[in-house]
């Protein structure tokens, strides 16, 4: 199987130096495992993503030193493909409508018993078929979650048994617990990065995913929905984010670290590359 990675930024902004070192990382481990290199939009965010900051991501990438494959799949094209994956998870009976506001689900946690943590894990009962019915009908706004108690009984022993490769770490186990039941999709966007990243590493057959250690708390829950949707798990390499001057790493908000910024300042591709040594 021929080594396969990506960078898949969401174009809601300028690229700046963590995404160039998230970039160049994944290429960097592409070309020297002589294997493909994909870029991915997640522009699922149809209001933050912009059409100017997709032109821009591309442009900077390629001012780099980045070559990657063509098309370049966004995501936004593709909705019918991920309502098609949580009409899966609705059929496996391990998703259910959450009517809740976020001050209620706040509300829950802080009633939960000591110990159960800062995350929701869904109502005591179930709601009854005929009262959802009737707040669907009724308009209200609700969330898809996903049950991890559902996920238990439908997977019996292989919930146990979810394991997923760190590069350097070796086998760690996939326990999604700590995460709760999370929101997959919602009443007016049906879908999640959650649904949309399993999905498409999937299709497009990535076979390793190289992103930011802030992302490694939610490899366990990635590795559930590979297991209920049958789909690979491939194997996770999550490198160190790069920080500033003050310890705090790079965000968007952080204008004068973007790439186009020290572009305009003089800097070159060797320049940046060697910011990430």
């Amino acid at each position: 199987m021929t080594f396969t990675t990506r960078f898949a930024p969401s174009p809601t902004g300028f690229l700046h130096l963590g995404h160039a070192f998230s970039a160049w990382t994944a290429f960097s481990a592409a070309r020297e495992a002589g294997g493909r290199f994909i870029l991915r939009m997640e522009d699922i965010d149809t209001v933050r993503c912009k059409p100017e900051f997709d032109a821009a991501i591309l442009e900077d990438l390629a001012w780099l030193g980045l070559e990657w494959e063509e098309p370049v799949r966004r995501q936004s094209a593709h909705f019918g493909d991920f309502d098609g994956v949580l009409q899966r998870l609705q059929e496996r009976g391990v998703v259910y409508r959450c009517f809740k506001t976020r001050r209620e689900i706040l509300e829950d946690i802080a009633r939960a018993p000591h110990g159960v943590g800062d995350v929701y894990r869904g109502p005591a009962e179930p709601m009854s078929a005929d009262e959802e019915a009737a707040r669907v009908a009724a308009g209200e706004a609700y969330a898809w979650r996903l049950s991890l108690a559902r996920c238990r009984d439908v997977l019996g022993p292989r919930f146990a048994a979810m394991r997923f490769v760190e590069e350097g770490r070796g086998e760690i186990i996939a326990d999604p617990d700590p995460l709760g039941d999370v929101v997959l999709a919602r009443k007016d966007v049906g879908t999640s990065y959650h649904i949309a990243v399993v999905h498409d590493d999937a299709l497009q057959g990535i076979t390793h995913v190289i992103r930011g250690v802030d992302l490694f708390e939610l490899t366990p829950l990635h590795v559930l929905l590979q297991t209920l949707l049958d789909l690979p798990v491939p194997v996770y390499r999550h490198h160190r984010l790069l920080t500033d001057a003050k310890g705090e790493r790079f965000a968007k908000r952080n204008k004068a670290a973007t790439l186009r910024v020290m572009r305009a300042a003089g800097e070159t591709p060797a320049d940046i590359r060697a910011r990430f040594a």
